[in-house]
């Protein structure tokens, strides 16, 4: 198996033969050749039903014709610049125009650097240090949030090399749980500068918000002077036109994007409110700058994927994830597992698990080994979907109903074999 060769001289060269942790998996990961549509070819001529998506961006499915004649037309002219270009106005405008607290753009080069700028922005706004993020959470690898729960809310390092003075002014509560920020709020309101949140937890599987959490968070937010963040680099551009903000009717402070913007090329982004995003440099006194920020090939590409992005085609999509869902549901019922199946638009997980899901620590009680032995079973039967049983599946719009039964076909024999 030429995949296998390939994994064994990667990882005399790479950390692990992998250049992203989440792309490792026993006995060796395959190695792509090429994608098209809701498909992707390996070296050694398989070829699967893709729900991985690249963790998300292709919301168009693999290699759109249109956006590949936009970056060809591109590349002829140039692939960096180093001075700004017309075409990041026209896709800040398009940003603005679709995202609710979107008012100002600075575009970088990953949701990691959206994040990390957009923490270092609010803390600036309010003169406070600290911030709140919810367990299972992920928002980049930077310092400020590889964070995990330590006594009470304090946040001890997730990762080595970070040190603990660090992350002691970032603190760690449930998802879902209004008890939980209610009480922090209370005794720490005066140092919080900000709560960053996925709308949807997208790092653990897939958690929806419980009903009136995102507007609970909005409310205590502005009642204690915080800046509330999305970390939308997930659902941006994914549940609706304007990302989860739009979806449940909540507007932030601040908003962080990534994946699709970019239109399956390396892009992040940081928007919100005026009044903070001029405390940005040049205008301000918060440093931020990237040789690659605003990158024409990147940006190219996000105006072409997003002007193909309406109504009708997120209507479209949310068919497409109930169809999915549902049809797991079927399947698991016949064969009498406990399972709960999360959730919306065109975003999915399966949890092994008979508790519902509503933070990190619910899906921590799911059978892991139960999911890898469907993951490889899925596999086998020529779909991929992410490897972890925290991380989360994506429908594309090339996704056919033809693709969804041959998918949950595969679902029933990969769940009969376990």
């Amino acid at each position: 198996m030429k995949s296998e060769e390939l994994f064994q001289i990667a990882k005399k060269f790479l950390p692990g033969g992998v250049d992203s942790p989440v792309r490792a998996y026993k006995p060796y990961p395959f190695f792509a050749e090429r994608s098209e549509g809701p498909y992707i070819y390996d070296v050694d001529k398989n070829y699967y039903i893709d729900y991985c998506l690249a963790y998300g961006p292709l919301v168009l499915g693999h290699a759109h014709p249109e956006v590949i004649e936009a970056v060809k037309e591109q590349l002829e002219l140039g692939s960096a610049y180093g001075v700004p270009t017309e075409k990041e106005i026209e896709l800040a405008k398009l940003v603005v125009k679709k995202i609710p607290c979107a008012e100002m753009v600075r575009f970088v080069n990953s949701g990691t650097e959206a994040t990390m700028s957009a923490v270092r922005l609010a803390r600036a706004y309010t003169g406070r240090k600290k911030i709140v993020k919810f367990e299972g959470s992920y928002h980049g690898a930077h310092d400020y949030v590889l964070v995990k729960s330590g006594s009470g809310a304090m946040g001890l390092p997730d990762s080595l090399g970070v040190p603990e003075e660090t992350t002691m002014n970032t603190l760690v509560i449930p998802f879902n749980s209004r008890e939980a920020v209610n009480e922090l709020i209370e005794k720490q309101s005066q140092e919080i500068a900000a709560i960053i949140v996925e709308p949807v937890m997208g790092n653990v599987g897939c958690i929806p918000p419980q009903e009136g959490y995102l507007k609970f968070l909005r409310e205590i937010t502005v009642e204690n002077d915080i800046v509330l963040i999305f970390d939308e680099v997930i659902t941006g551009f994914r549940v609706a036109e304007g990302g989860a903000q739009e979806y449940f009717g909540v507007t932030p402070d601040m908003v962080t994007l990534g994946k699709i913007l970019g239109g399956g090329f390396p892009i992040g982004a940081l928007a919100g409110k005026k009044e903070l995003m001029k405390m940005l440099a040049p205008l301000g006194g918060v440093y931020q700058a990237g040789t690659f920020n605003g990158n024409p090939i990147s940006i190219t590409a996000g105006l072409t994927t997003l002007k193909l992005l309406n109504h009708n085609f997120y209507e479209e999509l949310n068919q497409k994830g109930n169809y999915m869902r549902n049809g797991i549901r079927d399947v698991l019922e016949d064969h009498n597992l406990e399972f709960k199946i999360a959730g919306l638009s065109s975003m999915f997980q399966l949890y092994f698990t008979e508790k519902d899901v509503y933070n990190y620590m619910d899906a921590k009680s799911s059978d892991t080994e139960i999911f890898n032995q469907y993951f490889h079973n899925l596999l086998k039967n020529g779909v991929f979907i992410p490897p972890s049983q925290f991380e989360c599946c994506f429908i594309s719009r090339t996704h056919e109903e033809s693709e969804l039964d041959n998918t949950l076909e595969a679902m029933k024999q990969a769940i009969k074999k376990i």
